[in-house]
């Protein structure tokens, strides 16, 4: 551990990331074996991070509360009455939010079935917790980060572009339902990516102002799920549901990371070349060059995903839930049919491109804010 990072900021990071092993191993656990006992072990994962970074605010806020001396006290704000770092306030919101959505999502499963859509409302309640983590974290760092200096300032920056990688995973989790490669050849596809990860893109590199923001936090994100990609098929699993309609022997892994450091790094690139741009400007060709340059990435790398030269244990396209039927068209490699008429496709793409400039004014005008952050 470095000395020189606080232990109370390691217990926030050590939220953020059980909280996405907890969650993806939830759904490989779904995917392979079915709905189980609500005590199972990727359950228990989850509900960890919230006890991890209720441990992690209380620590500040306790402290900083009752004690005078404190010296948290010098970059806390007053919440109800509580004293404390702002991320340790959103840090608890999300934990408590969490732990209350497990009686609920119990509570759903046994008067509603076996629902297992990633969406459902105590899911949505999960989800909100689970970002609500990840923002404590990303501003728990942030702050300490804005206050400190020389090297404990750049290790900071790094930990804060790696909580932004679990917020990309956290968003695209959210949406994986509608994001699997049988959706890749559709607008639609395009659409969510280009709504969502832009903000993140964008936030890290004005929050951070560290070059190769954008390309660091894709990096991240890529790592971490390429680490779930190869090490899930390690263990044996069986389906405990019927029908079985496709033999499953492993737990079923997300399938490969999206190509989204293509578009980072060409981002960082526009940003290092426009450092005079107003942030509509930016807005604009950031949201613009991702779109167009996430295109012509992930278009033709999806193709090859749904070849046979894709199945095998590097690029996972051969892991499929025991509940696909063997004659669909994922389990052969189809894409579901796409815009048929060169009107859908132009609105298609231009829905695409007006998201993502959408999403990258919010997230340049998150970062401004974020950068300010001292307590």
């Amino acid at each position: 551990m470095n000395p020189g990072i606080p232990l109370y900021l390691w217990c926030a990071l050590a939220a953020s990331t059980t909280v996405q092993i907890g969650v993806h191993w939830d759904i490989a656990w779904h995917r392979s074996i079915g709905r189980d006992t609500f005590w199972s072990p990727p359950h228990l994962a989850i509900y960890l991070a919230a006890v991890l970074a209720a441990v992690a605010a209380a620590s500040q806020i306790l402290g900083a509360t009752f004690r005078r001396s404190s010296p948290v006290r010098a970059h806390a704000v007053q919440v109800l009455g509580f004293r404390g770092p702002l991320g340790a306030f959103i840090t608890a919101w999300g934990g408590i939010t969490m732990l209350a959505s497990a009686p609920f999502d119990d509570w759903w499963h046994n008067a509603y079935g076996l629902d297992v859509k990633i969406l459902s409302p105590p899911h949505v309640v999960l989800a909100i917790g689970i970002l609500c983590i990840h923002l404590g974290a990303a501003i728990f760092v942030l702050g300490a980060r804005n206050r400190a200096d020389g090297e404990l300032r750049r290790r900071l920056t790094l930990l804060f572009l790696y909580v932004q990688g679990m917020i990309v995973m956290a968003l695209l989790t959210m949406f994986m339902e509608k994001t699997i490669r049988i959706f890749m050849h559709r607008a639609s596809f395009y659409a969510y990516v280009s709504a969502l990860v832009p903000l993140v893109f964008c936030a890290a590199g004005r929050a951070s102002g560290r070059r190769w923001a954008a390309t660091l936090t894709a990096l991240f994100y890529s790592a971490f799920l390429l680490g779930l990609l190869w090490i899930l098929p390690l263990f044996p699993a069986q389906p405990k549901l019927g029908p079985v309609l496709f033999p499953v022997t492993q737990f079923i892994p997300p399938e490969f990371p999206l190509l989204l450091i293509v578009p980072a790094l060409v981002m960082d690139l526009l940003w290092s070349r426009t450092p005079d741009w107003s942030r509509g400007q930016k807005a604009v060709a950031s949201g613009i060059v991702f779109a167009t340059v996430f295109f012509i990435a992930q278009w033709p790398f999806a193709t090859f995903l749904m070849s046979p030269a894709a199945r095998n244990y590097f690029f996972g396209a051969m892991y499929f839930d025991f509940n696909t039927p063997v004659a669909s068209s994922y389990a052969h490699g189809l894409f579901l049919p796409y815009e048929v008429s060169a009107a859908a496709f132009v609105a298609g793409a231009a829905r695409v491109g007006a998201l993502g400039m959408a999403s990258a004014w919010v997230g340049l005008a998150w970062g401004d804010w974020m950068r300010r952050i001292r307590r």
